[in-house]
């Protein structure tokens, strides 16, 4: 009965300072509607660059034998076994609804020449049926088609090699690299398409070449140096990542990753990405508790003859600041509602369909091997929701401490004296 006393008090003292109470209130649902929205629209780039990225390297996860990663030398591959034993881990029904599609790789250095130049290039042996739905390389095609099922000698290149080799669709020119014996052996090409990524260095240094004519070439078959996995979500990648690891449990010479371990240039990149989201959101928390802190205190500092009164009634100083607590508790309580519902309903409402930042850049957006979309669209993640909404609840309670603990120092007698 005691605590139903002091909550209606509260309410009261809310209902008495309807101005200032909802003042209070839209500063908080405003800064919660803001930290959903931007959280959702951060998450929906993040999983776009993920994915971009992943596409053109290593996959959401990627398998390879242990030292591949940190040599890339040819000598540290999946033998035609290995491969096997991955494949039917990967057929795993218990991965069936996280798993796209995967790809086998076969990656070498080499060097690319025709009539008028020569220069390195990375080498990569792809499955075209697998790679078409895999990578998005096809999809960045300016001229002629990419690879297809039956190709022998065909090789997908990008439109800066093709420049500084002066090679056109349907022209010839040497592909030269270290075979599994250690000889040095050139096989001959010829231009099935041309693609433009806007990456410098996968337009002027990557090879598409049907992964059966590498390894015929290179005396590997049936190996691969990397089998990339795509998953639906990177979210999933930890979970793939465990089950994976359990299949080939005693299983030497493979090495099951997550593209943050895979891929550690894109990791920093978006690590870094989200700090910088950190220090905004740390920014925006300080001006939301500010708002609070001067509100409440405002509050207190107006209504000390009001605070006396009740104390001489009986009210103990605690439960003196218990009321003066319980009013940011409310106002928390409300406007914390009141943000998320905002939120939500703006960000669906006018976004779901992405926003496009094209205009901010005529050259398009490329950072850690990815292609950035310009269109970004915003993803809800309930953990990043509930986070957002208990953050501003710690923040208005934090807030409405200290003017609590100021009202239950009040002296009664000094406080009798201030006028209403």
């Amino acid at each position: 009965m005691k605590y139903r006393a002091l909550f209606l008090l509260s309410l009261r003292s809310v209902g008495r300072n309807m101005r200032r109470s909802a003042l209070t209130a839209a500063a908080m649902a405003l800064g919660l509607a803001v930290l959903i929205f931007s959280r959702a629209l951060a998450d929906g780039g993040h999983e776009q660059w993920i994915d971009s990225a992943v596409r053109l390297g290593t996959g959401h996860v990627a398998i390879q034998a242990p030292d591949y990663l940190e040599t890339g030398r040819l000598e540290h591959r999946l033998d035609a076994q290995q491969v096997a034993r991955v494949t039917r881990a990967l057929a795993d029904p218990a991965l069936s609804d996280r798993i796209r599609t995967w790809a086998p790789r076969l990656t070498v250095t080499g060097l690319a020449s025709s009539a008028s130049s020569a220069l390195p290039v990375r080498i990569e042996g792809v499955d075209p049926a697998r790679e078409r739905v895999f990578s998005t390389l096809p999809g960045q095609l300016t001229e002629g088609r990419y690879l297809e099922p039956g190709d022998r000698l065909r090789a997908f290149i990008g439109s800066d090699m093709a420049k500084r080799l002066s090679l056109k669709v349907g022209d010839r020119f040497v592909l030269t690299a270290q075979t599994a014996s250690g000889d040095v052996e050139g096989q001959l090409m010829r231009v099935a398409g041309i693609f433009h990524t806007g990456i410098p260095e996968t337009d002027d240094g990557l090879v598409h070449v049907p992964i059966e004519t590498v390894r015929k070439w290179l005396g590997t078959p049936g190996a691969a140096t990397s089998i990339a996995v795509l998953l639906h979500s990177s979210w999933q990648t930890d979970d793939v990542v465990k089950v994976l690891r359990s299949e080939l449990d005693g299983s030497r010479g493979i090495r099951v990753m997550g593209w943050r371990q895979a891929s550690p240039e894109l990791d920093s990149g978006v690590r870094i990405d989200n700090w910088g989201d950190y220090v905004f959101h740390i920014i925006l928390f300080a001006i939301i508790a500010l708002a609070i802190l001067n509100a409440i205190m405002m509050s207190v500092l107006g209504r000390q003859r009001e605070f006396g009164i009740l104390q001489a009634l009986g009210l103990t100083r605690v439960e003196t600041g218990w009321v003066v607590m319980g009013e940011g508790l409310f106002l928390t309580a409300v406007s914390g509602l009141v943000g998320m519902v905002i939120g939500l309903v703006v960000t669906w409402g006018f976004f779901r369909h992405g926003i496009d930042f094209s205009s901010a850049s005529s050259s398009g957006w490329s950072a850690s091997g990815g292609i950035i979309n310009p269109v970004i669209v915003p993803i809800f993640r309930f953990s990043q929701i509930v986070l957002s909404v208990a953050s501003i609840v710690v923040i208005g309670t934090l807030a409405s401490l200290y003017p609590a603990v100021r009202a239950s120092k009040l002296d009664v007698a000094e406080a009798m004296k201030f006028e209403q």
